[in-house]
């Protein structure tokens, strides 16, 4: 393995029989982080929950520049018996796994006081039981291939967001199983995670154009980010950091600088 950081195009090369699977790829972030490992020289295996129409798209149009190099998962990752028949089938699949990014991710907000235990399931389950259980999952196949893992965490894991205690929560225990694994998963398996800031707005109108001015008001870029600041990152992480674990990586603009 070389000491010197690859090149997107030598990232391509050595990836070129790699397989990776991004969890909530249908769509946003998760969809662009499948398409830029895709290009990176990846088989990328695409999971969905619900967005069977978008996975199959990006399957296909995957598949048009490579032949057989996407295939679409559906799973409901708060079953965790779902997660260890995702792991297995893309193994079945691909015959190998190299590569795990946990991207799924629910975000709402909690009062507390009002958090009750559905609340709970799904944030926690999606944000923290979820990505450490598919971690366990992969570990075997990871370490044969001497693979990584990318979690996509966030910012507010570290500075918690006002109104979204359980959330805030549920990142910042994913923020500690990012080193925990990393630990337990060395020296054969690298593990790191990416940190977003404001890069993709959700699409239930949790954030008023007031809310979203100020925020972005307060990153030092002054500018939202994109879906492919994340992407560029995860593949960063996953397949050209070759002497990098246990570390978080924020991509915010400077916002967690002045939180």
């Amino acid at each position: 393995m070389s000491d010197t950081l690859s090149s997107p195009t030598d990232a391509a090369s050595a990836s070129a029989d790699r397989v990776v699977l991004v969890t909530g790829a249908g769509r946003r972030v998760g969809a662009r982080i499948a398409e830029v490992l895709h290009a990176a020289g990846c088989r990328v295996a695409v999971h969905y929950r619900a967005s069977d129409t978008d996975a199959r798209s990006l399957c296909e149009r995957l598949n048009a520049t490579r032949c057989d190099s996407a295939f679409p998962f559906g799973a409901d990752l708060l079953d965790l018996s779902a997660i260890n028949a995702l792991v297995m089938a893309v193994v079945a699949h691909f015959g190998r796994l190299d590569g795990l990014v946990n991207n799924a991710s629910s975000f709402f907000p909690t009062a507390l006081g009002e958090i009750d235990e559905s609340s709970w399931h799904d944030l926690v389950g999606s944000n923290l039981k979820a990505p450490f259980f598919l971690c366990q999952a992969a570990a075997p196949h990871l370490r044969a291939a001497q693979g990584s893992v990318v979690n996509v965490i966030d910012i507010h894991a570290e500075r918690p967001l006002a109104g979204y205690p359980l959330y805030s929560t549920a990142k910042a225990g994913l923020a500690g199983a990012t080193r925990a694994m990393a630990l337990e998963l060395a020296p054969e398996v690298r593990v790191n995670g990416v940190a977003p800031g404001a890069i993709l707005w959700p699409e239930d109108g949790q954030f008023t154009a007031e809310q979203r001015s100020a925020i972005v008001e307060h990153t030092l870029l002054k500018r939202e980010g994109h879906a492919e600041d994340i992407a560029v990152a995860v593949r960063f992480l996953l397949l050209e950091a070759h002497y990098v674990t246990g570390q978080i990586l924020a991509v915010d603009g400077g916002r967690s600088i002045h939180l």
